[in-house]
């Protein structure tokens, strides 16, 4: 493909005000996309695209309807849509989780992924085309001690992934998903301070040998979005610097 061949995306990025969500809003913005970020707060002064931004919440359905409906307005449909908004949980014992917690975070990372795939997907399939990416994690494709509730919404992302990217295929919606490993966000920082991982037993368990870069994961979604990957559909790919192919617990 060719630059002359290349026309603007319109993209929607949920959980666009920090983290990878920022990173992904930033990248797009960087390579001439038209952006706008949705998220339940306001995005930091270093989300460059923050100019274009939606204050809702994701689990809310009536939420889910306006942002869609305004992102459309903004900017005149809705090419590729980007299922980042999502939290963490607790990191604690299963014995020790409380089903208020749990249910949270379902409601956020796995119906908030849903809801925004239905409404967005409703508009991608009257107009024939789009392009959607889901942001899971390795913790929906290994078992992860203490964090049933974020294994469990990850992995359930993954399989909306599959199952939407066999509805839609043949109606001309892609529907694809990353899946992080250790990233370098504000919020494993502060799981980090918090004494809740260890960033240098992650290292030695991961074959690069470091965290990712929010970028990196934004530039594996930009892929996922271009025609370059025109003909990949339901794919879950692990941008984790080799963690989930290496498998032991430290080299």
């Amino acid at each position: 493909m060719s630059k002359q061949q290349h026309q603007k995306k319109r993209v929607l990025v949920t959980g666009g005000a920090s983290g990878i969500g920022a990173a992904v809003v930033n990248f797009f913005d960087e390579i001439g996309e038209i952006v706008c970020s949705a998220d339940i707060t306001q995005p930091s002064m270093s989300t460059k695209a923050a100019g274009m931004h939606l204050q809702g919440d994701v689990s809310s359905k009536e939420d889910v309807a306006r942002i869609t409906s305004m992102a459309i307005d903004k900017m005149g449909g809705i090419d590729v849509l980007v299922n980042s908004a999502g939290i963490a949980d607790t990191i604690a014992p299963t014995a020790d989780q409380d089903i208020e917690t749990w249910r949270k975070i379902i409601e956020i990372n796995l119906t908030g992924t849903y809801l925004m795939c239905r409404e967005v997907g409703m508009h991608m399939l009257q107009e024939g085309r789009g392009s959607v990416v889901n942001i899971a994690s390795v913790a929906g494709i290994s078992g992860f001690p203490w964090r049933n509730a974020y294994s469990s919404s990850k992995a359930a992302v993954i399989n909306l992934t599959r199952s939407l990217a066999c509805e839609w295929g043949d109606r001309g919606v892609r529907v694809n998903c990353v899946a992080p490993g250790y990233i370098r966000t504000p919020l494993v920082d502060q799981l980090e301070s918090a004494g809740k991982i260890d960033t240098g037993h992650i290292n030695g368990c991961t074959p690069l040998g470091r965290l990712g870069r929010p970028s990196e994961i934004a530039h594996a979604v930009a892929y996922l979005s271009s025609e370059w990957s025109s003909y990949v559909t339901g794919a879950i790919i692990p941008i984790d610097g080799g963690w989930t192919a290496f498998g032991g617990r430290e080299r």
